[in-house]
This record gives C-alpha cells, sequence and structure tokens, in this order.
C-alpha cells in the first residue's frame, strides 16, 4: 500500500503587526538626560535603576508616560481638552511603538477634608448602594449615605425648559452630609486671642492673620467699613461693634467707592483657613490654624460625618458608619457573611474591591481613614487598587518606587503582583531600587553614573545577571549587604513614653534612649507612626522630618526653599551698596519682560502652552542692569548657576566668604546635594531628592533630638551609605536621632531597635521587640527580626 506523501508547508512568515514589540527612545534630553537611545521591550517587566536624580524620572514619566498620555488626550475634541491639562511635548527626537500609560507614582491624594480611604476607591458607592436596598428603615437613594451631599428641601414654582410652570409645595433633596460639621467629622473652636490683640486698633496691626497686614487691602475693608473706628483699640469696642467685627453675617458695603462684601472675621477665617484640610496648607498658614484652632469630634454625628437619617439605616444592627470604621480584614469577613441573594452582584464586587485591600497589605486601614494621613506608599497602593483586577492588556503600567513604606515581609507580596500584570500581557516599567524588586527584571536599564549634570546616560541595558557581573555603580552595590554593629554607643538619657494609645496603640510603655541612633520598625500599619508623630514629635527640642511633600512653584529653587537666597542677597548688597531686593527674581531684580521668570509662557487653549527664552534677559531672569553688580567676580545669575559644591567653595573663603551661605551649602553638600544647581525648579527634583533637601533644612534647626519617618525612599544602594554616615555625624555631635524605617541596612546600623506589631491595624500596635540590632537578629521572634537575620547572612 503507498502512501501519499505531501510537502511541509513552512511556517508563515511573522505577521507585521507581530514586529512592533518594542517602545523605542532616540534623543532624549528631558531635564539631564544627554541624548538617550533606547529600546524597551513590551510585554516584559523593565526596572530602571541608578543613583538618585540619575534621569531615571526623567525618562520613563517625562518622556515616555507624559508623551503617551499627551498623544491620547489628543484624540479626545478640542471642547475636552480644553478642560484637560495641557502636556508638552517631551523633548525628544523619535518616540516609537508607545502604548497607552496608566501612571501609578507617589503623590499623595488630594488632601480634602471630605476624602477618605473610601471615597477615592470604589468601596464607599458601593456601600451606599448595598445601603439603599437592604437598609432598615429605607430612607432614600444611595445619596442619602453620603456624606458629601447635604439634604435639602425646596417649595415653589418650577419652571420647565418649555416654560411650563408646576406649583412644588415641597421638594426634598436627599444627601447624608451631617449638617453641624458639613461632612468633616470635627469642628473646631476658636482661640481669640491668636486672632487679633485687643490693645490695638486696625490701623496699628491688631489683627495677626496671616495677610492681614495693616495696610492691605483685607483690613481695609474692616476700616473703611464705616461700621468700626479704625483708631479705637479693639479692647474698648461696644458689643455691637465687636459683633460686627468678629460675626457680622455677609453685608454690601462701599469701601474707598468700590462695593465690596463685609463678612465678619471669624466666618472668613473660617471659610479661608479652617475649611481646607491641615496637611494641605502652605507651613506658616498651617502654624497659624494649628495655633488658632482646637479640632473636635462633632457633637453631633460623633465623627462619623453622617446626619442621624443616615445613621439609623442598619443592616444585621450595623449602619454605615460602622461598616467604615471596621479594619477592612473585618470588613471584608462581613461582607462575606452577607448571603442576600437580590444584591449578590454588589457583595461579590465590594468583597473584591476588600480582597485587593488585604492582597496589597493594606488590610489594616478602614474606609473612614482620611486620604491627607496616608503616606505616599499607602496613597500609591491605592491608586494601584483599579488595576489590578482590570482586564486591560497591552498596557504600559508606569511604577514609582511601588514598594516605598514596605516592611521586608510586604516587598514579595507587591513582586507577585508586578509579576501577574505582567502575565496578562502589559509591559510594566518599575523605577526602583530596592534589590529585591531588581531580582525579578525581566530587564534592567540603569541610568547615571552620576547624579544631575553627572548623570543622564545608560550605563547598562541588559539581565539582572548582567548587571551584577558590571562596573556600573548599581551592579557593585547590588549584592551589599550591612553587618550588624559589633559596639553600640551608650544612651545618655531616655525619653519616656507611657500609655501611648494613638490609633491602634494598646497603652504603650516605651523608654525611648537619647544620644544614640534609635531605629522604630515594623510591618506597614504595626503603630510606628502613631507612636513617634503622636507621643514624641510635638516635646520641645524635637525636629521631626516627616514625608509631607514639598511644595513649591516653577519659581521655587534650592536657593530660595533652604533660605540659601536670603544671605546671599544681602552679600551682593552690601557689597554694592544697594538695596538686597535687586537680588531676587520674584521682586525688584526681576526682568520685566518674562517678570522673572526666564521664560514667556504663550498660552494656545487646548493645545500645549508654548516657552520661549526671554530676549531681553536671555533666561537669566534679572535686569541687565542687576548683572552689572558682582560679588567675587560673579553676578547673581551666574552664582545661581552653581552647583552646590561650587558654591560651598565660592562662598566659603575670599571676597565671597558669607558664613551663613557656607553654613546651609555645607548641610546641602552633607546629605548628597552637591550636584544640584541653586537655580534649579524644585518641580524637576526627583521624590528622593526633595525628601534630602527637606532633611538638609530641618538640619539646621534647634533641637535636641531628630526624627527621621523613613530618610532612605528614593535613596540608591549607594546612597544609603552616605546617609548612614550622616547620621553617626549627628549622632557623635551630640545629637539623639529616632529613624522609622524598613530598610534592613539601617536596622543593621542602629544602637537600639523598638519592634512594633506582631501585625497591623488591630493585630499591631504592642512592642514586640527592644533591644540591640544583634539581639534581635539571635532571637529571630518577630518577622522584622527573621528578615534582618536573613538580610546580614546570620
Amino acid at each position: 500500500m503507498s502512501m501519499a506523501t505531501r510537502a511541509e508547508t513552512p511556517s508563515p512568515a511573522p505577521h507585521v503587526a507581530d514586529s512592533h514589540d518594542r517602545i523605542r527612545v532616540h534623543g532624549a534630553r528631558e531635564n539631564n538626560l544627554k541624548d538617550v537611545d533606547i529600546e524597551i521591550p513590551k510585554r516584559r517587566l523593565t526596572v530602571f535603576t541608578g543613583v538618585s536624580g540619575s534621569g531615571k524620572s526623567s525618562l520613563v514619566f517625562d518622556t515616555v508616560a507624559a508623551e503617551s498620555q499627551r498623544l491620547i488626550n489628543e484624540t479626545y475634541p478640542a471642547f475636552l481638552q480644553g478642560f484637560m491639562p495641557t502636556l508638552a511635548r517631551p523633548d525628544v527626537d523619535v518616540l516609537e511603538g508607545l502604548t497607552t500609560a496608566i501612571v501609578v507614582d507617589q503623590e499623595r491624594m488630594g488632601a480634602n477634608p471630605r476624602s477618605t480611604v473610601g471615597t477615592v476607591t470604589d468601596a464607599n458607592a458601593i456601600l451606599r448602594v448595598l445601603f439603599s436596598r437592604l437598609g432598615e428603615p429605607r430612607i432614600g437613594p444611595p445619596i442619602a449615605f453620603s456624606f458629601n451631599v447635604p439634604a435639602r428641601k425646596a417649595s415653589g414654582v418650577l419652571t420647565s425648559a418649555t416654560g411650563e410652570k408646576t406649583i412644588v409645595r415641597e421638594a426634598v433633596y436627599h444627601g447624608g452630609m451631617c449638617p453641624r460639621c458639613e461632612g468633616r467629622g470635627t469642628v473646631s473652636d476658636i482661640d481669640l486671642t491668636q486672632v487679633f490683640d485687643d490693645s490695638k486698633s486696625l490701623n496699628e496691626g491688631a489683627i495677626t492673620v496671616p495677610g492681614y497686614t495693616a495696610d492691605g487691602w483685607m483690613v481695609r475693608t474692616y476700616s473703611e467699613s464705616g461700621l468700626l473706628d479704625p483708631d479705637k483699640p479693639i479692647r474698648k469696642y461696644t458689643k455691637k461693634e465687636l459683633h460686627d467685627f468678629l460675626y457680622k453675617e455677609p453685608t454690601k458695603i462701599k469701601a474707598k467707592g468700590i462695593n465690596v462684601t463685609y463678612e465678619g472675621l471669624i466666618p472668613k477665617i473660617q471659610k479661608s483657613f479652617l475649611s481646607k484640610d491641615v496637611d494641605s496648607l502652605q507651613p506658616h498658614i498651617r502654624a497659624f490654624v494649628e495655633r488658632v484652632a482646637t479640632f473636635e469630634d462633632c457633637p453631633d454625628c460623633g465623627g462619623t460625618r453622617l446626619s442621624e437619617a443616615a445613621r439609623s439605616s442598619r443592616i444585621r444592627g450595623k449602619n454605615i458608619a460602622d461598616l467604615c470604621a471596621m479594619q477592612i480584614t473585618d470588613l471584608a469577613e462581613w461582607i462575606r457573611g452577607l448571603d442576600e441573594p437580590g444584591v449578590a452582584p454588589l457583595v461579590r464586587a465590594l468583597g473584591a474591591n476588600l480582597d485587593w485591600f488585604v492582597e496589597l497589605g493594606l488590610g489594616y486601614l478602614s474606609l473612614d481613614r482620611p486620604s491627607g494621613t496616608l503616606s505616599g506608599g499607602e496613597s500609591q497602593r491605592i491608586k494601584m487598587l483599579r488595576h489590578l483586577g482590570s482586564s486591560l492588556t497591552d498596557v504600559t503600567y508606569v511604577f514609582d518606587e511601588p514598594t516605598t513604606g514596605m516592611h521586608p515581609h510586604d516587598i514579595q507580596r507587591m513582586n507577585n503582583l508586578l509579576l501577574r500584570l505582567r502575565d496578562k500581557g502589559n509591559t510594566v516599567l518599575v523605577v526602583e531600587h530596592k534589590p529585591e524588586v531588581i531580582a525579578i527584571a525581566d530587564h534592567v536599564v540603569d541610568l547615571g553614573p552620576g547624579a544631575g549634570t553627572a548623570g543622564g546616560a545608560i550605563c547598562f541595558e541588559g539581565t539582572v545577571a548582567g548587571l551584577r557581573a558590571s562596573d556600573t555603580v548599581t551592579g557593585r552595590h547590588l549584592d551589599d549587604r550591612a553587618k550588624v554593629k559589633p559596639a553600640v554607643r551608650t544612651r545618655s538619657a531616655v525619653l519616656e513614653v507611657r500609655g501611648a494609645n494613638l490609633h491602634n496603640l494598646r497603652d504603650v510603655d516605651v523608654d525611648i534612649p537619647l544620644g544614640v541612633l534609635v531605629v522604630v520598625t515594623g510591618v506597614a500599619g504595626s503603630g510606628k507612626s502613631s507612636l513617634i508623630h503622636g507621643s514624641v514629635s510635638g516635646r520641645d527640642g524635637v525636629v521631626a522630618i516627616d514625608q509631607t511633600a514639598i511644595r513649591g512653584s516653577r519659581r521655587s529653587n534650592p536657593a530660595t526653599y533652604t533660605g540659601l537666597l536670603e544671605p546671599i542677597r544681602k552679600a551682593f548688597a552690601k557689597a554694592n551698596g544697594v538695596k538686597p531686593a535687586l537680588f531676587s527674581a520674584n521682586s525688584e531684580g526681576a526682568c520685566p519682560t518674562c517678570n522673572g521668570n526666564g521664560v514667556i509662557y504663550t498660552e494656545l487653549g487646548f493645545m500645549e502652552t508654548v516657552s520661549t527664552p526671554c530676549e531681553d534677559c536671555g533666561g537669566r531672569r534679572f535686569q541687565a542692569a542687576v548683572l552689572d553688580y558682582t560679588l567675587g567676580g560673579r553676578n547673581i545669575a551666574e552664582v545661581l548657576a552653581m552647583s552646590v559644591t561650587e558654591a560651598e567653595e565660592f562662598f566659603g573663603n575670599g571676597e565671597a566668604r558669607t558664613p551663613a551661605a557656607h553654613k546651609i551649602l555645607a548641610r546641602l553638600a552633607d546629605v548628597g546635594l552637591g550636584y544640584l544647581t541653586l537655580g534649579q525648579q524644585l518641580t524637576t527634583l526627583s521624590g528622593g531628592e526633595r525628601q534630602r533637601l527637606k532633611l538638609a533644612t530641618h538640619m539646621g534647626a534647634d533641637g535636641g533630638v531628630y526624627v527621621l519617618d523613613e530618610p532612605t525612599n528614593g535613596l540608591h544602594l549607594a546612597d544609603v551609605e552616605q546617609l548612614l554616615g550622616l547620621l553617626d555625624r549627628l549622632v557623635d555631635s551630640g545629637k539623639s536621632v529616632i529613624v522609622i524605617e524598613h530598610h534592613q541596612a539601617v536596622m543593621a546600623h542602629a544602637d537600639w531597635i523598638i519592634d512594633l506589631g506582631p501585625g497591623a491595624g488591630h493585630d499591631g500596635g504592642r512592642i514586640v521587640f527592644e533591644g540591640t540590632p544583634a539581639d534581635l537578629v539571635a532571637d529571630r521572634s518577630t518577622l522584622t527580626g527573621e528578615h534582618l537575620a536573613e538580610y546580614v547572612g546570620a
């Protein structure tokens, strides 16, 4: 029997659509990038490493992600684009192969006073629908359980668009907002002695509120209202005058022939200062608010933010406020026990949402936690929630140090989530310093070799094994492991904490050693920040450097932020016999054409704003006459173009010697920012650079105890060594340093460790270990002990 043979058909050539497997970047020059050319593989996990300030964020966020988002925005109609932020095209020659980019950064959540963990996720929205269907008694639609919406009643004549009129006897608009605290959960009581000096008159500057100067417009509204005598001390006001001054309802008046609205000082302060989240205010205004107002839970709603009607509706004995106050792990268990076929899809959706919280290591939070109190790492992980269950594929996810604020115990969990996103067919780009995350990368891009102008180049591309064998800074430090100190310092005294019970702390008693380096550690949510910021930070002589973001416009720079510009301006003024204000680009010395910006901004509606260098000052920001004045042979623009290292030498000796400026510059160099230029915009600094800039600023404050909150955030492996050296110098100079930290190298370097736990939320809040790092490694009785022992190879 013959067998029919057939020629083997050749496998078809790859489809041309499958050839677009890389993101190609050519000639990237954003910020400090130096004509970078790179090809990033799609549907792989790529980790970008390099010292802080080497250009990682400039390449990943300011080039790849920014162009992707700009191109997507251009697909919307021009009308919609007018309402969206305008993004300029990055400074790059070619960008090909881009896919939709979803950026998950470390920017803190908006600090709206009514914003909570539940409102920034889908959890509260689903809970409101659940209560509108199952709650007893029934009080209305989902909006009746929202503390962002007030309940209102109206009556009168309703006129439709066609002119048809209907007499409405009473219309009810549902809402769940507590009327007394307006959904904030707290009410404020104002200390009047901090608002005005009653021994002075308005013209003498009696009002001590920021921005209310005696000759300013705000005070003139009072002094020229005709209701008050501007030359009469406030303590001599009649009852009516005092009431008009402090509490009068908004009234139209004429001041200097102009119609204005007069309103009592107290309601004005409440609207402009006290109605905003304290964490979102500028430092001097925040200090005023903390001085003038005391906040306490609203007596009507008990801090739940909800009206009595919303609190009255219950499911199985629980109202919506009770559920929002539960720890998320407990709430997830309660929801799973809800067997109601009519709302099964809601229960499933809410259960899945809460399970993602637990998966991300955030099960210790509650839904009523204000979003402004979340750390950068917690904010970033909450932003991840909506993407983890997404069915989207071929998307580029961009993460900025996703392990920030994570205990070593939780990092493996984060790694699994990143790999899961990649395995669904997505491109995952991660900017990261942690060796545990670098180890799982399919592709590694190392930028450097240094920071600032010394960086901006690709030092290595390839596999993790190739990076380890390379001679780059990251490659050399990838396997660095700190050793436990053989000998520790001896404490000089102790700082006593007794009965600490803020948040999840359980009447903690602890003696914190002084004169040594103390590390407070424990899993995320174990109570570290509650213990230190709640019981230590507010004491006399304690300088606390927390994780709040540096606020600054494009006019702000390291010189203005640190106060360095003040002694520099005075030195220039003294050397040239003129006013210091001439040497500020925000004051009299500013170029009149560009108002001291150095560039001219042209708004083009929904198109990107065009910026062109100012032709009059050449981008130097100052008037030509100001640049004729010199100090040590340099004008003010040339000084602001110096790096910290250059300026430290310049102001340290010779004709330009200025001890006040040199002292600040030495602190900046101490924290590893010697490469920054004095006039560099704050908006161009990386997260790690901003934190070190804040550290350098606070190092000049008077105080014997420094509290640092995770100072290794954003620091490269090589920079951690420099930070440890700085901490040692602080302690050796007679200071006491308390560090809240997860990094094992800092733990190993400590003189004393306080470990909280054993878990997070209500499973934490206790001291589980106190002692030296060597004792913790030998003990291994806690999660921290296990990971530290593994890290040091014990």
